[in-house]
């Protein structure tokens, strides 16, 4: 796959260690976009490391359960890799960045470094077939994807730029839909952990029904019939 510049063909091309992001709520998947406002000194020193590097910089949240406040929360067993493609000084202290999400990762051990932001030893293998754009598109149930989207939009008096979903390819439409989604943490990460692009779907499908089930008044079944 290509983010930015950079190809990455295999996990070969990809670091053994990064420089970690945690952040509690934030999802990033393989070949989306996700922007960013740096503002904490830890966090600005990491952009500048990762900009003097390989530009890619490990989005990840705390392990569920964890104290939003913690300095140094235990991280989540999945995150995923994202190169910073867009970048721009705020003129006040801050980075206003963008990331281009490239596969993901597990997290395998934390490193005992001097710098202020946290580093880690992750793997790329178990997520390899990330960077092959298009994996699994054909097992998705699009129209079920797309009903569910449908009722939760309904529900909630909101509507979309139909001509735009229509004609989204499928790993597109089901991630932009999962980072979209404004459910919790544990939801994103069990997005994130999905196996594939057809579990992911699947996965996002079922927070949504339940999470109108459970707006309807109605938690025994669906309203999505």
């Amino acid at each position: 796959m290509q983010a930015g510049n950079a190809h990455y063909r295999t996990i070969d091309d990809l670091p053994a260690t990064l420089p970690v992001f945690p952040l509690t709520g934030a999802l990033l998947l393989p070949r989306t976009q996700l922007p960013l406002n740096i503002f904490e000194p830890r966090y600005l020193a990491m952009v500048d490391a990762a900009l003097a590097g390989q530009r890619l910089i490990g989005m990840i949240q705390p392990a569920i359960g964890q104290a939003d406040d913690a300095r140094k929360p235990a991280l989540a067993r999945v995150g995923c890799a994202g190169r910073i493609t867009s970048f721009q000084e705020s003129g006040d202290g801050r980075y206003l960045i963008s990331l281009q999400g490239v596969a993901r990762f597990s997290f395998t051990s934390e490193l005992d470094t001097i710098t202020p932001f946290r580093q880690a030893a992750v793997d790329f293998t178990p997520y390899a077939s990330d960077l092959m754009q298009g994996t699994g598109e054909a097992e998705v149930d699009r129209a079920g994807l797309l009903k569910a989207f449908r009722a939760y939009l309904d529900a909630h008096g909101m509507d979309a730029d139909w001509d735009s979903v229509d004609n989204a390819e499928t790993e597109v439409l089901v991630n932009a839909l999962c980072m979209m989604s404004p459910y919790g943490a544990a939801e994103k990460q069990a997005m994130l952990e999905a196996k594939d692009l057809k579990t992911r779907a699947e996965t996002l499908v079922a927070i949504t029904e339940i999470d109108l089930a459970r707006a309807a008044g109605n938690d025994g079944g669906s309203t999505l019939q």
